[in-house]
């Protein structure tokens, strides 16, 4: 209490203070909300802000880390309700195939493994459903992006965070019928488990992902092919570009062969949880390395289930540099 009196006399190191120990979670939250990176910075950012500025109206009937996610979610809410996602303009001169066309979710952004190394996990609520690295994998964060804002929320609320369905009524302001009636919608909707994927730097995992390693940067389709699960899903954010299947994807890295030969280098990072590369292209006049893209992979047992290829922009958030020697 005696921070809590601090900040609501003006003191903002005491704020800093009650409110630091929850800003990675809260991050992390926005993120799985709103799908993007950037855009769930800027959801904490406004959710610190009010929350500096409310300090007044809080009556401490619940904990600060329940107060600050009441914010959080109604900030993201709001950012849903009234967001407006212009579609991508895609280059004519880009020869890939026809999409799957299952639904496409053009903002996503990786979240980079620093960022989830900031806070510990908190021990969810009892009726939390998700394992908190499940909860931040690239396939979880985009079926959540599928759902309606209030399922969004009422999911993410109950079976990630674990808060009972009269918590999260308060929380979200609607009644305990209401919160029900969302989730069980929600939990319809949300794709099923994929078979668990092997310990991240354990020995399964660095024996599939040399051989992915191998596969990719040679381009060699027919091995990509036999490293993929049948339901593999391809993306490529921000374009619509999404291809479900052995035989659309076979198709798209078949095109992407004859585009481009090779990949040229491979730099290692990790995402949502989940391997990454930084992908170079050696420049054909100065021959200096340039990033490519970022691209991350989903495993499924001793196979690749998802293989999504970010922009460049996402780069910062790694530290990956432009160029290599």
């Amino acid at each position: 209490m005696e921070l809590l009196d601090r900040a609501r006399s003006g003191d903002r190191d005491a704020f800093s203070a009650l409110v630091e120990p929850h800003r990675g979670e809260l991050r992390a939250h926005c993120y799985r909300m709103l799908g993007s990176l950037q855009d769930a910075e800027d959801a904490l950012q406004e959710t610190l802000l009010s929350a500096w500025l409310g300090l007044d109206g809080f009556e401490g009937r619940s904990s600060v880390r329940t107060w600050l996610y009441r914010i959080a979610t109604n900030r993201c809410l709001n950012q849903l309700r009234s967001a407006s996602r212009q579609p991508v303009t895609v280059p004519e001169s880009l020869p890939l195939p026809e999409p799957s066309r299952l639904g496409e979710v053009t903002w996503l952004q990786p979240y980079p493994d620093v960022l989830l190394a900031e806070h510990p996990d908190q021990a969810p609520g009892p009726e939390a459903r998700y394992e908190s690295r499940e909860a931040i994998s690239l396939a979880f964060v985009t079926a959540v992006q599928l759902l309606p804002p209030n399922q969004r929320a009422v999911l993410l609320l109950r079976d990630v965070l674990g808060y009972r369905a009269g918590e999260t009524a308060e929380l979200l302001g609607l009644t305990e019928d209401a919160v029900t009636s969302a989730l069980k919608r929600a939990r319809v909707r949300m794709n099923s488990p994929q078979t668990a994927p092997p310990a991240p730097g354990g020995p399964d995992e660095r024996e599939l992902l040399d051989r992915f390693v191998a596969a990719f940067t040679e381009l060699d389709v027919d091995a990509l092919i036999a490293l993929m699960t049948d339901d593999i899903w391809v993306r490529m954010p921000p374009l619509p570009f999404e291809y479900r299947g052995s035989e659309a994807v076979h198709r798209f890295f078949s095109v992407i062969r004859t585009l481009l030969g090779r990949i040229d280098r491979l730099v290692p990072v990790r995402a949502n949880g989940q391997p990454a590369w930084g992908e170079y292209m050696r420049d054909r006049v100065t021959g200096v390395l340039r990033l490519a893209g970022v691209v991350v992979i989903g495993l499924s047992g001793d196979r690749v289930c998802e293989f999504t290829r970010f922009e460049t922009a996402v780069a910062p958030y790694f530290g990956i540099p432009r160029t290599l020697d």
